[in-house]
This record gives C-alpha cells, structure tokens and sequence, in this order.
C-alpha cells in the first residue's frame, strides 16, 4: 500500500486496471502481460520507482490501437499513486521466438514522453529497436510476474547470455560521460553489471547497490551507500562529489570491462 496526498492506495488495483483495459483493446491479439522491474522483483519505491511492464501482441498495432493505448497510459499515468507512473513496451512475438536482439518495438510510454503523448495525438514512441529490451525480458523470464498469459518459461526459450550482456552493458557504457547528471541510477546499475559478471546473478538496483557495498573498494562503498539510501527512500536526494562519481565510474568500467 502506498500513499497520494494522504490517501492509500493499493499498486494491484492499478495491475488489475491495466490488464483489464489491455484486454479490452487488444482482444484477441493480446498474448501477455510481464511486469519486470523493482515491484517485481520487491524493491519498489514509489517516489523513485515506476511499474515497469511489456505486452507482447500477435499482430502489428492499428493506428487505432497506437492512438487509444497513448490515450489509456496518459489517464493511467494520472490516476497513479507514485510519482514516475508507468512504462512499458509493446512487442510483436514473433520478435520473441526467435528472440531478436536488439530488439523492435511497437509502442513505447514512459514518464518521459508523457508531454509528448499529451501534446500531439499523432505521437508515437515505436517503429524502433531497443537495445535495453533484452535485460527486461531476461529479468521477467527469471523474476517477473505474469499478470496476464502464460509463464514466460512455458513459451520462450531463455534469452543467449550474451544477449543480456551486450543489453546491460548499453545501459552503463557512457557512465563516464553521464553519472555526475545522473549518479543514483549509474551507481547503483554499474553495481548491477559487475555483480552479474562475477557471480552471475540477475538483480534488481537494491540488490547491486547491496552487494557493491559489501564487494568494492573500501572507498567507493559510503558513495554505494548514499545511492542505495536515497534509492530506498531512507534518505531525500543528495550532493554528490562529482570527482568521486567520475572515478567510481572509470573504476566500475574497468573492471567490468576486464570481465567482458
């Protein structure tokens, strides 16, 4: 149960919701609903996290389809009781079986193009490959909820390991360049790429952050810390040490890059 101004709500009803309108547009060429992400795997924070989710389709969206699902985020995203919403992608499954890396997608919302779906009815986030797909569909075949179809190891093979690597990878290969204007998410998801290199386990940003501070160098675990504590909410944003931040992602990077 989570709170807006002062209200509970309960994240299931908003599950429950968002199946009940996806089955009602798509009918018959919806396949499945996969949540992934920090609600998945028990680490959601509402004033960080969004309800991160994939819908996998039979055949391509209609024009139609494209302008009501924008529709349904955007009303969705509103009546939310978090602050980010929701994001999903919409796959074909034909992209599936066999599974295409990088991978194409049919529909895209997230918080930002959330204005960009408001302001212009003919917008539309797709038509395009994603890169990071793969590392969504990895964590949902291992530790996602189906929230409508099938278990997604009942009817997909497991994604090539490689795939996933060059997929998290994507995520973290311009930290250098990035982590001072978003250090919380690059700390944290560099922690989430060694950790998987070294001992092979796929885990949500908490668990990176938590294995970083017991595994770094003594001096980049308060840093890991920091971001794990406002990740969680246990502490509000903070100022970062930008020199820090800039040689904990030159470390991170070498030493993933010596695994890879």
């Amino acid at each position: 149960m989570f709170t807006k101004g002062g209200s509970y709500l309960n994240i299931q009803f908003y599950l429950d919701k968002i199946v009940a309108l996806f089955k009602e547009e798509l009918k018959e060429n919806l396949v499945g609903i996969y949540l992934h992400g920090s609600l998945a795997t028990g680490c959601f924070n509402p004033k960080e996290s969004d309800i991160d989710f994939f819908v996998v389709i039979k055949e391509k969206l209609t024009t139609k389809n494209n302008k009501r699902i924008a529709k349904m985020a955007l009303s969705l995203h509103d009546e939310m009781p978090i602050e980010r919403g929701i994001e999903f992608s919409v796959i074909l499954e034909t992209h599936l079986k066999p599974f295409i890396y990088p991978t194409p997608v049919e529909f895209h919302y997230s918080d930002y193009h959330q204005e960009k779906y408001q302001g212009d009815e003919n917008y539309l986030c797709g038509g395009f490959v994603d890169d990071d797909f793969a590392s969504q569909m990895v964590v949902a075949y291992y530790r996602g909820i189906p929230l409508y179809g099938k278990p997604l190891r009942d009817v997909y093979k497991p994604i090539d390991r490689q795939f996933y690597i060059s997929s998290i990878l994507h995520d973290v290969k311009d930290s250098s360049q990035n982590i001072i204007d978003n250090p919380m998410y690059l700390t944290l998801n560099l922690c989430r790429v060694l950790f998987f290199l070294k001992e092979g386990v796929i885990s949500s940003k908490k668990e990176g952050g938590e294995w970083g501070i017991k595994t770094l160098s003594h001096e980049y675990q308060r840093l890991v810390q920091t971001c794990l504590d406002e990740y969680t909410g246990e502490a509000n944003k903070t100022e970062y040490d930008n020199k820090q931040l800039l040689n904990y992602a030159d470390y991170m990077l070498s030493e993933i890059n010596q695994l890879i």
